[in-house]
């Protein structure tokens, strides 16, 4: 199987995930779902259908999308079974980074301003 995620990568997904996470949640078929996921509430909070302009957007400007999609999606990962972290609170710092950047990028990416910018890169 390989990655089907337009914004970003099953790599880059585990390595916001961290160590310790679920082989359950953490398999390429189940990042690969959740990076779909992620994409698709993206595109609906923006109200700008990114997935279908990526691949003609600059590499720099796409980093955004990437940023923000693995974000959510190594939340995805992190909350179904945090058994593997060494307490909860370990998990639940490590969801909290991960939202908090998402919300970042996410709250760029909405502003209209932004999207001008990114598609005429």
């Amino acid at each position: 199987m390989s990655d089907t995620g337009i914004f970003a990568t099953t790599a880059q997904i585990l390595a916001k995930a961290g160590a310790n996470v679920s082989a359950t949640y953490s398999t390429e078929a189940m990042t690969n779902d959740f990076a779909a996921q992620a994409e698709s509430k993206i595109n609906a909070i923006c109200r700008f259908n990114y997935s279908d302009t990526f691949a003609a957007l600059d590499a720099d400007v796409k980093q955004l999308l990437s940023e923000a999609a693995s974000n959510l999606a190594g939340i995805y990962v992190i909350s179904p079974d945090t058994d593997g972290f060494q307490n909860l609170a370990a998990a639940q710092t490590r969801m909290t980074t991960l939202r908090d950047q998402y919300l970042f990028a996410v709250g760029l990416l909405k502003n209209k301003q932004v999207q001008t910018f990114i598609n005429e890169a």
